[in-house]
């Protein structure tokens, strides 16, 4: 059931403001969300136009099923060129914001253009404005969300927002709804920020329309009843994320001293279960799922009087203490708080600061150009004012302020020890001890990424299911390269439907509830259309290849496809460790992949056949 009118363009510039029907077309063809975005880019972007010029468009789209109270269906995606990497820039979030923005009638907003003075955008279902911001301005991510909270009379709305570190251009900042649900990958909070637009306030009343209700309903009940019977659903609520700190720790995995060791001597000390044992006072949620993974926590530590939150997630826990060296737990929990309400991406400013210490490490920076710090493995303290310094550009943190590969070209020093892909930084795991993940990071659209694959089945070791789905016993060897070509095709198809739909990768990739057929089936009961298995994961492959063509327009190729020379040609250690001695056979994993995925071996570019079974044709969407 296609909505009336679910599209918002705003021009920032000229302060107009217009609803518009979504081309069916493209709708059908490519969902909701980080689709209908993708499709909307390939039409839009201009390559020869900088990141953060007027004309370049920022989306805001919401998945298909969120707001029907499908199990798990909350997330939108924020998408745009990135300032950061110069390629396609794309971030995704939970929470309640998509919610509310489905529920204003709404499915994808369109900004473009830059206001003259700091703007707010406020949606009260149809009634739109744009707000003077100017009281909002220095305000971090939780007090501005606080401030527009307080000021709303009647039934409570959601904020999107961005912290000072966007307003000072750091080009890895993110756009923050509910505090703390993140869209904090690719610098989408400085794209926000660089178009006057400190946030979005949304109040939705409305409910989302269902072609089928009854039908729907029994499909939700089996939903809920797979999540809550899973193997992995008491661990999951209770610990969420941080569970990996412990589980990355058995085999080997752990990005300990900036990868330089799978394991780690403190991994005890920073676990998601200290956490739930000391500090969690209840579990949290976002919309409509039943898993409860997200917690709010009270820390009890006089260096950090009333630090209370929601999260962490494993990414920021482990970026600020495992791959940074840090074993005090709560200095660790203060820095992501602090990133958090700072508005930056917690996985890159780990990475810069880690990248500093290491390099200090091996002699490459002296305390005369880090502006005196004792950058050091495990000094924490030293994060904390870096993480000042970077938000307010000042000092060595304004060198760090561009992220990872800017800082290596800005003082020729550690590009080999830059850890990222495609200019944007490497997840909290080492990629030798799990090699699907090492070749999905590889190729990813955005840059180094686990969650445009998230293909979760390499740890499954079931090696009859390996055999059936990808033709191979070793797909389901993490150690193995072999089989892992077609393995992270099916988990990229995945990761794209999930995202389109606007449900959770914890539910959708990695406890699989939903397959092909049956998600055709939630689609046809919502939407009233008569898809069939194939056609989703049809719809999933072409939301891939369509990422791929609107990079190759901006200069990416095969040759952008690797990772550092770390994962490539140092075995893993330490010599106990589960994953000991193990390398990424990259190249012999991208042959494969280029080959099932019918991409040019040579180009590694999708064939002009591959577009035309896609339906691309030579419009490319």
């Amino acid at each position: 059931m296609l909505r009336t009118n679910p599209v918002l363009e705003i021009d920032l510039t000229s302060q107009r403001m217009r609803h518009r029907a979504l081309d069916s077309a493209h709708a059908l063809a490519f969902l909701g969300g980080r689709g209908m975005n993708m499709a909307t880019l390939a039409r839009t972007l201009d390559p020869q136009v900088d990141a953060l010029a007027p004309s370049v468009s920022l989306l805001f789209g919401v998945g298909s099923l969120v707001g029907t109270g499908f199990p798990s269906c909350a997330r939108f995606n924020v998408s745009g060129r990135s300032p950061q990497t110069g390629i396609l820039g794309d971030s995704n979030a939970g929470g309640h914001f998509g919610v509310a923005l489905r529920r204003a009638g709404l499915d994808q907003v369109q900004i473009r253009g830059s206001a003259a003075s700091p703007v707010y955008l406020w949606i009260d279902d149809d009634r739109i404005e744009l707000r003077d911001a100017a009281e909002f301005m220095g305000l971090d991510t939780v007090e501005v969300t606080e401030a527009l909270e307080d000021m709303a009379e009647g039934a409570p709305i959601r904020v999107a927002a961005v912290g000072p570190a966007a307003e000072r251009g750091v080009s890895f900042s993110g756009v923050f709804a509910d505090r703390v649900r993140a869209a904090a990958r690719t610098g989408m909070g400085t794209l926000m920020a660089a178009k006057g637009l400190k946030a979005i306030a949304v109040r939705g009343t409305g409910t989302v329309p269902i072609h089928d209700p009854a039908r729907f309903r029994e499909l939700v009940v089996e939903a809920r009843e797979k999540i809550l019977t899973h193997d992995e659903y008491d661990i999951r609520s209770r610990l969420g994320t941080t569970q990996l700190v412990s589980a990355l720790q058995r085999m080997g995995g752990l990005p300990t001293r900036h990868f330089q060791s799978g394991t780690c001597e403190f991994a005890d000390a920073v676990s998601g279960e200290r956490i739930e044992a000391e500090y969690k006072v209840r579990s949290m949620t976002c919309a409509a799922c039943p898993i409860h993974c997200s917690r709010y926590l009270e820390v009890d530590d006089p260096r950090f009087p009333g630090l209370s939150f929601e999260g962490p997630e494993y990414e920021p826990l482990a970026g600020f203490s495992i791959r940074i060296g840090n074993p005090d737990l709560p200095l660790a929990l203060a820095a992501v708080d602090r990133c958090n309400r700072l508005g930056m991406d917690a996985i890159t400013a780990s990475e810069v600061i880690a990248w500093t210490m290491e390099c200090n490490e091996r002699g490459l920076l002296p305390r005369t150009q880090t502006g005196g710090l004792d950058i050091s493995f495990g000094n924490g303290d030293a994060a904390l004012d870096l993480l000042e310094m970077i938000a307010k550009r000042e000092g060595f943190g304004d060198i760090l302020a561009d992220g990872v590969c800017a800082a290596a070209n800005r003082l020729g020093v550690g590009h080999d020890l830059a850890m990222h892909s495609k200019g944007l930084e490497l997840f909290q795991a080492d990629v030798r001890a799990m090699k699907a993940y090492g070749l999905g990071n590889a190729v990813a659209s955005r840059g180094a990424d686990h969650l445009r694959s998230e293909p979760w089945f390499e740890f499954s070791g079931d090696r009859d299911a390996a055999v059936a789905r990808y033709g191979t016993p070793e797909a389901a060897d993490r150690l193995s390269w072999k089989g892992k070509g077609r393995v992270v095709k099916d988990y990229e198809e995945r990761a794209a439907i999930s995202d389109a739909l606007g449900i959770c990768k914890n539910v959708y990739n990695n406890m699989e509830i939903l397959d092909w057929g049956q998600t055709a089936h939630v689609l046809n009961a919502v939407l009233g259309t008569s898809y069939n298995g194939e056609d989703v994961r049809l719809i999933g492959e072409r939301i891939v290849n369509i990422e791929r063509l609107i990079n190759a327009r901006l200069g990416v190729d095969r040759s952008w496809d690797t990772l550092p020379r770390r994962f490539l040609e140092e075995p893993a250690g330490p010599p106990d460790s589960p994953s000991a001695g193990s390398v990424l056979e990259l190249e012999s994993m991208l042959e494969e992949y280029y080959a099932v995925r019918g991409w040019d071996q040579g180009t590694g570019l999708p064939t002009e056949a591959k577009l035309k079974a896609l339906g691309l044709g030579d419009n490319h969407g």
